[in-house]
């Protein structure tokens, strides 16, 4: 709960005037710049001519249906990824951690204590609600105090949320998997095909998606352990509160973490901004 709670006093903490970023232009007025390695990034092999300062957008990108554009042009990039040549080692690991996870998924309900599954649903409750919260004050109150920063990690993080929730909700349609109390409890796929199926968890894609926002746009490690933490809480907590089994919440928290981390890498002038080394300057 330490994780849940602290995770407010970031936003507020981040929204005093010398935390914004100098003349910033708005986050509605950037370009859509591709990033090619989405999943996995190493570190270290970015440079300034990998990541261009975006250029400021046409007055018709400014408006609802320059949005949804960019929401479009997101979509794909993210749908894209896993079949870029550089991924496909790191796509073979996941499918193979995917599977282990679903083939153990079935001997979960059995061992985890019923006793107590309503506590463990709202602390996953308080968890995403309250990292909503923070983003949502991030982006009214860099709105109010003329905070660039913060305002652009309201945007960016409810932009995650939106691709994530897109995500998820075909990837649920497709899989229609049982949550672990309905059914027999064996995780049966293909079943339940619905936007309220089990694969994968909502709540740990959200909260991974806005968190993984926040922590790049502010990566002070105190940010990044409320950020992380928390959604780690919702993960686990989903699982222990027998909503989901831990295939489902690991899945929509890898999905979550990779898609605030292209929006971040796509749309931040924060990002942009930074120096990134070139891989000579670590020889």
């Amino acid at each position: 709960m330490l994780c849940i709670g602290g995770l407010s006093l970031a936003a507020s903490a981040q929204l005093a005037p010398e935390t914004a970023l100098p003349e910033a232009p708005s986050t509605l007025r950037q370009s859509h710049a591709p990033v090619s390695r989405l999943w996995f990034p190493a570190p270290g092999e970015s440079s300034p001519q990998d990541h261009p300062q975006p250029a400021n957008r046409q007055d018709s990108d400014w408006n609802f249906v320059g949005l949804i554009k960019r929401g479009a042009r997101d979509q794909k990039e993210i749908y894209s990824a896993p079949f870029h040549h550089q991924n496909l080692k790191w796509d073979a690991l996941f499918l193979v951690a995917t599977g282990g996870l679903i083939a153990a998924d079935k001997y979960v309900p059995g061992a985890i204590s019923h006793n107590h599954l309503a506590i463990s649903q709202h602390i996953s409750d308080v968890g995403l609600y309250s990292t909503m919260a923070t983003t949502g004050v991030l982006y009214l109150s860099g709105i109010a105090r003329k905070d660039e920063h913060a305002r652009e990690t309201g945007f960016l993080g409810l932009e995650a949320l939106g691709n994530t929730l897109g995500v998820d909700a075909v990837t649920q349609l497709i899989a229609g998997r049982e949550r672990p109390l309905e059914g027999s409890g064996h995780s049966r796929f293909w079943v339940n095909n619905a936007l309220n199926s089990s694969f994968p968890s909502q709540h740990a894609g959200l909260t991974w998606s806005m968190a993984s926002v926040l922590a790049h746009e502010y990566p002070q490690p105190w940010v990044q352990f409320l950020a992380y933490g928390t959604a780690a809480t919702v993960s686990a907590t989903r699982v222990t509160g027998l909503k989901h089994f831990p295939a489902d919440a690991v899945v929509g928290g890898v999905f979550g973490y990779f898609i605030g981390q292209h929006i971040f890498r796509a749309h931040s002038r924060f990002f942009h901004s930074r120096p990134h080394p070139r891989p000579s300057d670590h020889n």
